[in-house]
Parts: C-alpha cells; sequence; structure tokens
C-alpha cells in the first residue's frame, strides 16, 4: 500500500520540521476548545488543521477519526487551501497508515497525534518525507519522523 501511493504522491519537499517540538505539545490545548461534541459526550475525535502561528484553521469532528480528517481536508479543499503544505495536521486519536496516507495526499508536512502511531504509519511518514508526532499530551511528544 505504502508503495502504491509513493507511486502517486510525490514526497513532500520544503515542509519538513516545519513546527518544533515545543510548538507541537501545545497543539491538543489549542484544538480543545473546538470540540465541543467531544466535552459533551466524551465520545467523538477532532481532527484539526492550524497554522505557522498555531491557530486552529479548520477543526472537526466526528464519531470516526476518518471521517473527521475526511472533513477538514473537504473544507481545506472548497476553501482552495490544497496542497495544505503550510498547515499542520492535529488528529485525537491514534495515527494509523491511513491517517499519514491521507494527511499526505493533503499536501500536510506534520500530523501530531495526540495517540501512538503505528510501524507503517512511521514507514510512509518517512516515504512522504513528513514529520509526525505521536503521544502529544501532556506537555511533551515523540517525534518518529524524520528518523
Amino acid at each position: 500500500a505504502v508503495d502504491e501511493l509513493a507511486s502517486r504522491v510525490k514526497p513532500l519537499t520544503g515542509v519538513v520540521g516545519a513546527f518544533s517540538p515545543e510548538q507541537v505539545v501545545t497543539v491538543p490545548d489549542r484544538v480543545l476548545p473546538n470540540q465541543t461534541l467531544f466535552g459533551s459526550t466524551g465520545g467523538v475525535h477532532a481532527a484539526a488543521a492550524f497554522d505557522s502561528s498555531l491557530e486552529v484553521v479548520v477543526a472537526r469532528e466526528d464519531v470516526g477519526r476518518h471521517n473527521a480528517v475526511d472533513k477538514v481536508v473537504g473544507r481545506l479543499l472548497f476553501d482552495g487551501h490544497l496542497p495544505a503544505a503550510d498547515l499542520g495536521l492535529f488528529v485525537s486519536g491514534r495515527a494509523s497508515f491511513e491517517m499519514v496516507q491521507k494527511a499526505w495526499a493533503a499536501g500536510f508536512g506534520t500530523l501530531v497525534s495526540v495517540s501512538a502511531p503505528t510501524a507503517l504509519a512511521v514507514e510512509t511518514a518517512r516515504r512522504a518525507g513528513m514529520t509526525l508526532y505521536g503521544f502529544v499530551r501532556d506537555g511533551s511528544a515523540v517525534r518518529y519522523s524524520p528518523a
């Protein structure tokens, strides 16, 4: 699956490392005010695009974490903001291969997840030239890509 995507989408250039670890650890708290459904139910996921000043540009919630990402990417598409090379993508769940794939296809250079990435997600992020952070919570983060 990674090879198939790599044959259609070229590695990202000029966007890797656009956000420092010190910046990235603040992203979950910046997204939280946009998570009204989560605040009420505790049972939905969030995705958000954020800019270089760490302001949330688009945030969406859904019971499905993939749907939340699709909503963010769709809004950016409608707004004419793809590829999203100047933005980072936040996800409230695990960073799976599919999350990295969606971020890569949309042109995000950084993916920030509050949970763990899968091994295939890390491999895909490295292939994409994308910066991948996991376990971004409580003021800390782990950078998995670039190596």
